[in-house]
């Protein structure tokens, strides 16, 4: 039997390089994992994920209100910022109240705050009232006569050249509130020529109500004949028609005088001056009462009315006028600005560089 050979064409060297390929087994690209792989690589990942902890929250830093430009925005958020931390202050306030109540003699003592009158730099001029040098002083000083009931005071109320109505109305007022008190006006005539007259008249003092711009700005207050005078800076004049909840215009009764917080020996010469102002025995039924209140060298005036509600309450009502006084100066004697000797003088940059140091 012959064999014949036949020729096969298989193409093409490109369909030859074809049927090369495929027998070949196709390995993996590069970058590219089997599919087995990436199943375990995410069970792997998700196993980590819960071993690991929360992340950490971190805060915004604290917000300042100054960092704030709009200016109504800013003064918005000021005023919720302080109205929030006074309800924080009341419910703490109230949370200790109630723990105090619970405990009842048990409860530890309160604290006393930190104030600067409290924390007062000590004055080695401090009135100790049993002191037998001061009982002496005091009863050969220039006040002595009114203190022992010899004299009844009265006094002459002046302003200087050409005053404005507020302040005539002031003078006024004062004049409603210090029993035996004349007002008269300077029409120009100098200091010198008004004291030998208010003595020869017997006035016991001499009060100048100076102004500025139309506003009172200073008050002289000079006790005659022997003196001494002082001077005062006078600042936050309340008349009675600017002041509100104001009582009824004060009756002619003698009114109670409290002086409060004159420690030191020039605060008790200067309380003596202003209690020797008003006559010795009050008037209760009236229920009227000038307050000269010091506290830090400030000294402030109020006149009020009370009246008692039951045992324990007491109702006040401000009748007015008010103002606040400031010392400057004490002279010897008579007002005399050019030959006068001072007995104290305030310099404000020596006097004034300890905020805890008080004169009076």
């Amino acid at each position: 039997m012959d064999v014949k050979e036949v020729e096969v064409d298989f193409g093409t060297q490109e369909h030859v390089k074809k049927l090369k390929k495929k027998g070949k087994k196709q390995k993996p690209k590069k970058g590219k994992k089997p599919q087995k792989e990436n199943v375990e690589t995410k069970e792997e990942a998700e196993k980590a994920k819960t071993d690991e902890k929360p992340p950490e929250i971190h805060f915004p830093p604290t917000f300042s209100v100054s960092e704030i430009k709009n200016k109504q925005r800013r003064h918005f958020m000021f005023l919720k910022f302080k109205q929030e931390k006074r309800k924080e202050k009341l419910a703490l306030k109230k949370k200790k109240k109630k723990e105090r109540q619970a405990l009842g003699d048990k409860a530890p003592p309160k604290e006393v705050p930190k104030t600067i009158e409290n924390q007062r730099v000590y004055d080695e001029t401090t009135v100790d009232p049993q002191d037998e040098e001061i009982a002496f002083d005091e009863g050969t000083d220039e006040f002595s006569a009114y203190f022992n009931r010899l004299t009844n005071p009265k006094i002459l109320i002046t302003t200087s050249d050409r005053p404005r109505g507020r302040t005539v109305r002031f003078c006024e007022q004062l004049a409603t509130v210090i029993p035996d008190s004349h007002v008269y006006y300077r029409r120009g005539l100098a200091l010198k020529r008004v004291i030998p007259q208010c003595i020869a008249r017997g006035f016991t003092y001499l009060m100048v109500i100076n102004e500025d711009r139309k506003i009172s700005n200073g008050l002289v207050l000079s006790h005659l004949p022997d003196g001494p005078t002082a001077h005062f800076k006078v600042s936050s004049v309340r008349l009675r028609k600017e002041m509100k909840r104001k009582g009824k215009e004060p009756t002619e009764h003698v009114p109670e005088v409290i002086l409060n917080n004159f420690t030191t020996r020039l605060g008790h010469s200067i309380g003596r001056m202003f209690a020797s102002l008003f006559p010795h025995d009050p008037n209760f039924v009236g229920r009227q009462v000038a307050t000269f209140h010091n506290q830090r060298d400030y000294i402030f005036f109020r006149y009020h009315r009370y009246i008692f509600k039951n045992e324990k309450r007491v109702g006040i009502q401000e009748l007015g006028p008010r103002f606040t006084l400031k010392l400057r100066s004490l002279q010897k004697g008579t007002f005399d600005s050019k030959f006068g000797v001072y007995e104290w003088v305030h310099k404000r940059h020596e006097m004034d560089s300890c905020r805890r140091k008080f004169h009076l």
